[in-house]
């Protein structure tokens, strides 16, 4: 069985072993991080799943009240530790923007910690607003610095497709996206409209390339004169997400839309699918040559099938007699 779970409304999500427990949608469970158990919200509740997954952690149970309230006060903590930092780096004039908080309370080797995640153009030196923290709010301070994708990540938001953000729900690696995506899918390379809300190329780019890709490997390209069931034409456009090719019909001048198998020729059907390899070299079927007997005093003769004009005759070499042989046999038909 399988469950998900959310740290923040709306937030990215987590999916766990419920192992014996079995908690509703909206209730508050106990979820294993490397810093302790923290408190989320079950969003799916357990149901079976048909492929067997491995690997995921297990639920530790319902939160119990004194979890709950540990956890208010640790989202108070947060919201203090954000106001103060934003005021200390605005005092010392820092490029600095906070992106998330966390407060730790439950590791081992300290009492109480405070990550502060910020982005900056460029590197900074914070050596004095880290002191400067530390005495505000009383724990140990960690500054870590992020990208523009993992900003967007941490804050959420809605993309241009009018949905939340993909890094910010599901996604868990980022993979790389590059124009080259863009072109292969007749898409305009405007950045303002192939970026997400990170300034970065989106990451949907991604998602339908290979259909792309094995679509214009296949389908004849555009300006090529094909033969449609509505008469010849030339192809003037594509559209991948229904398999078809729009063709301009040489009579009419119309166009019209027609299935990519359609406007193929059965050859290239046929050098297309994948039992084929029509590059390949043909393999020719040679036999043994036929010897006819040797006469006395005739050379032999080599018979090739499959030549037309009768058979090719080919002198057998002689053995070459030494020069004390020919020299006897002459002296024998002197005498």
């Amino acid at each position: 069985m399988v469950m998900a779970v959310s740290f923040e409304r709306y937030g990215r999500l987590y999916y766990l072993d419920p192992g014996s427990h079995r908690p509703r949608v909206g209730d508050k469970v106990l979820v294993p991080t490397d810093d302790g158990p923290e408190v989320a919200e079950c969003v799916w509740a357990p149901q079976y799943v048909t492929e067997e997954i491995g690997g995921l952690p297990l639920c530790e149970g319902i939160a119990s009240a004194a979890d709950l309230d540990r956890d208010e006060q640790n989202r108070q903590r947060r919201a203090d530790a954000r106001l103060t930092a934003k005021r200390l780096i605005r005092e010392h004039g820092l490029p600095m923007k906070v992106v998330g908080i966390d407060f730790v309370d439950r590791r081992a080797d300290v009492d109480q910690l405070v990550i502060i995640y910020f982005s900056a153009p460029h590197r900074v030196d914070f050596r004095e607003l880290v002191r400067d923290l530390a005495r505000g709010l009383r724990a140990r301070i960690e500054l870590r610095q992020v990208g523009a994708r993992d900003e967007a990540r941490l804050q959420g938001g809605i993309g241009p497709c009018g949905r939340d953000l993909c890094c910010a729900t599901f996604l868990k690696d980022f993979e790389p996206v590059s124009v080259r995506m863009a072109k292969d899918q007749d898409l305009p390379l405007n950045p303002l409209k192939i970026s997400g809300a990170c300034g970065r190329l989106m990451c949907c780019l991604k998602y339908e390339h290979p259909l792309y890709q094995e679509f214009n490997a296949k389908a004849p390209a555009t300006g090529t004169a094909v033969e449609t069931p509505a008469g010849d034409g030339v192809v003037v456009g594509h559209n991948v997400p229904s398999d078809t090719v729009v063709v301009r019909l040489a009579a009419s001048g119309r166009r019209c839309a027609c299935s990519r198998a359609d406007v193929c020729s059965p050859r290239q059907q046929y050098e297309a699918s994948p039992t084929t390899t029509p590059d390949a070299v043909p393999v020719e079927i040679t036999t043994a040559p036929v010897v006819q007997q040797e006469q006395p005093g005739e050379p032999a003769v080599e018979q090739t099938p499959g030549e037309s004009g009768g058979t090719r005759r080919k002198p057998r070499r002689r053995r070459r007699l030494s020069q004390a042989g020919d020299e006897q046999d002459t002296g024998d038909s002197s005498q």
